[in-house]
């Protein structure tokens, strides 16, 4: 169990720092354009697209019980191959929440605009696709976990 705990929280807390040390240079002002992405500061209320914004401040808090949901039953299950990306996950997603408490919204910062108008996202949304889709191929794929 210590193990399981030590992975969880080396992957959580690798991906909150380098996530909040992204976001810290967009804060303090650093701004980037080109011809297909700008990298920019905006401060997104809702979640992915802005949805759920109208729930405002409830919304961290629902965030939080649903991580603490996913990292207790991950802890739960005890399939070590689901460590890494739910610390992935979950430090990515505490990322986002933190930026609720402490700026009122999460800070986003690459918006796509070659050839359509793609959203605002960061790079706490990447590493939450990709921990997704890693699950998913755990989940469905059963060889690729072996414990």
């Amino acid at each position: 169990m210590l193990k399981s705990l030590v992975i969880l929280l080396l992957a959580m807390s690798g991906t909150f720092i380098i996530d909040h040390n992204i976001k810290a240079l967009f804060v303090e002002g650093f701004r980037y354009y080109t011809d297909c992405t700008d990298l920019i500061l905006v401060y997104n209320k809702g979640v992915a697209f802005s949805m759920f914004a109208f729930l405002e401040g409830s919304l961290k808090w629902i965030q939080l019980a649903l991580l603490s949901g996913v990292i207790g039953y991950t802890l739960w299950i005890k399939k070590n191959c689901y460590l890494l990306p739910v610390g992935i996950m979950t430090g990515a997603g505490l990322g986002n929440v933190y930026d609720r408490f402490i700026h009122g919204g999460v800070v986003d910062y690459v918006y796509w605009h070659c050839g359509f108008d793609f959203a605002v996202f960061n790079f706490a949304d990447v590493m939450i696709d990709i921990a997704v889709v890693w699950l998913m191929i755990l989940n469905f794929r059963p060889k690729f976990c072996k414990g």
